[in-house]
């Protein structure tokens, strides 16, 4: 007879330390994948992305403090394409954060908690994200074009 993977997840104990058989918590074959899950999830990457992203920040600053040539250094890299798609995704990750966290403070206050009102709110969630992101790069290449025709001139 095959052993089923799924097993492993069926011990637990009861309140009296006795082992009984039963799921230890919810696994994905008891939940169907919703939208709020994948939200919820990529809320966790996103906060760990926008740490990540604050060390570079960190890390470009103290090359400020090094001196011009340390900053050179620093420019280049963060002006490369790649350096570049870094920082976009860092402003991605910590928008979608912001927004999310703004989403937990509603449900903290005990609104919005319904299936219903949280589907919806996950979709809102995902359309503000994506408009403050464009919002925002569209800003940051406007001042960049517009510094550099002035540095041109």
């Amino acid at each position: 007879m095959a052993s089923d993977g799924r097993e492993a997840f069926y011990h637990g104990t009861d309140t009296q330390g006795r082992a009984i058989r039963r799921p230890m918590s919810p696994h994905l074959d008891v939940y169907r994948f919703r939208l709020s899950m994948a939200l919820s999830i990529g809320n966790r990457m996103a906060g760990v992305a926008s740490s990540l992203g604050a060390g570079l920040a960190v890390a470009w600053l103290a090359a400020l403090a090094q001196g011009p040539r340390a900053f050179s250094r620093a420019q280049r890299v963060a002006t490369h394409p790649l350096g570049r798609l870094v920082f976009l995704g860092w402003g991605v990750a910590t928008t979608y954060h912001f927004v999310a966290s703004i989403r937990h403070l509603i449900w903290d206050s005990g609104a919005r908690f319904e299936k219903k009102e949280i589907d919806e709110d996950g979709r809102r969630s995902v359309f503000v994200t994506a408009g403050l992101c464009v919002t925002l790069t569209a800003a940051f290449v406007t001042l960049a074009r517009l510094r550099s025709k002035g540095t041109r001139a």
